[in-house]
């Protein structure tokens, strides 16, 4: 018998189906209950508002993003791809994760700007988590592939243009959708910025012939 999920994990899945099926403005708390076969006052145990309710399943949104990322990193470090494809797959995986989670939403541009009025600080903070993740993972291929970055390129300020390049690719893609075309755009210049930051290769120096006499 399949043991059942904790009532917070049931009740932000349930309300994640609601806020994609109505957008956020739309959406109530008891919508949210019913959804999750719970009464109001049994969800207000664990919520106070809808407000508060939406940041949760912001937070765990951003929290399965991250974990997809790392997991698709470490996967393509083992696999011995290069950087660039590396950056693609993380990168991928994270949005991957939140495509997933509004996939066949008709309310995808009210809920990604609602996300940012109602937990503006939660974004500014998995923003950071995700620059550094990126960062984290330039450095350690960087080491463990013996690959050197342009003079005056660090991971960090690396890490800084990818997230750039997704803010740049928003722009031409507020939703982000199509995803295909946006996740396609964005591999493109990803693997320009790669490109444009490693150190070029060292010439060997030329073979020594000797000279008959």
């Amino acid at each position: 018998m399949q043991a059942k999920a904790p009532p917070q994990d049931r009740i932000l899945d349930a309300a994640m189906r609601v806020f994609r099926r109505h957008g956020f403005r739309r959406s109530s708390i008891e919508q949210a209950a019913e959804e999750a076969a719970l009464t109001r006052q049994a969800l207000y145990h664990h919520f106070d508002s809808k407000e508060a309710l939406f940041r949760a399943v912001i937070e765990r949104l951003y929290q399965q993003a991250l974990g997809a990322e790392a997991a698709a990193a470490k996967a393509a470090e083992e696999d011995g791809q290069q950087l660039a494809d590396i950056l693609v797959a993380q990168i991928g995986a994270r949005l991957g994760a939140l495509f997933a989670s509004l996939e066949g939403s008709p309310h995808l541009e009210e809920l990604f700007s609602e996300h940012l009025a109602q937990a503006r600080d939660l974004y500014q903070s998995y923003a950071t988590r995700f620059a550094d993740e990126v960062a984290a993972t330039i450095a350690r291929v960087c080491r463990k592939r013996k690959l050197t970055l342009a003079s005056g390129v660090t991971a960090r300020e690396l890490a800084r243009c990818v997230e750039m390049a997704i803010h740049g690719t928003k722009s031409a893609y507020p939703s982000m959708m199509p995803a295909d075309a946006f996740l396609k755009q964005l591999e493109t210049m990803l693997r320009m910025l790669v490109a444009g930051a490693m150190a070029p290769a060292a010439k060997k120096p030329p073979r020594k012939t000797g000279v008959r006499t």
